[in-house]
């Protein structure tokens, strides 16, 4: 029965880094605001970390991170190591020291998305500081945070749904 859980569970979540990387990649680019297309992946993974802790945030970090490395033209593994890591801090703070609700994940959300434009534009920063100057960035950047907060409230539905199935099937919420 454990195993049918776990293999559920895993599902589950690939199933929803999948469709997060779907709308992403594939429909979030054609419905561009200001033409910025939102992050959707770091809070797929951050709301993960949060409701169901570090083992799951660090495992669905590192899978979110190397969608992102795929999508994005930046340095290899990026991503991968951030979201990874970002998932396992947030995790680990929700097993230890915050509170499990909306307010922490919406500010979770807000701290790992600002984060995420800095490694964005990092490379941009070190490889070609002349190319686009630091005060063009920065507005893109918070522009770009502030899109995918938006979309932040609707995935928390599914985020939580998800922690709840987790906690119901398994006392301590950790499927992983």
């Amino acid at each position: 029965m454990k195993r049918k859980v776990l293999v559920v569970s895993i599902l589950l979540h690939a199933l929803l880094i999948m469709s997060v990387y779907a709308f992403q990649g594939v429909i979030f680019p054609y419905m561009r605001l200001g033409g910025l297309a939102p992050l959707l992946l770091p809070i797929a993974s951050t709301g993960v970390a949060l409701y169901e802790g570090k083992n799951a945030g660090g495992i669905t970090g590192l899978f979110a991170g190397i969608l992102c490395d795929i999508s994005f033209n930046q340095p290899a593994g990026v991503f991968t190591v951030f979201l990874t890591i970002s998932g396992l801090l947030v995790g680990t703070l929700a097993d230890t020291v915050i509170l499990r609700g909306f307010v922490t994940y919406y500010i979770s959300c807000a701290v790992v998305l600002i984060l995420s434009a800095f490694v964005q534009i990092f490379p941009l920063i070190i490889l070609s500081p002349n190319e686009i100057p630091l005060h063009i960035l920065v507005p893109i950047a918070l522009q770009q945070t502030m899109y995918s907060l938006i979309l932040a409230l609707p995935m928390w539905f599914f985020i939580r749904a998800l922690g709840m199935w987790s906690e119901r099937v398994s006392p301590s919420g950790r499927t992983y």
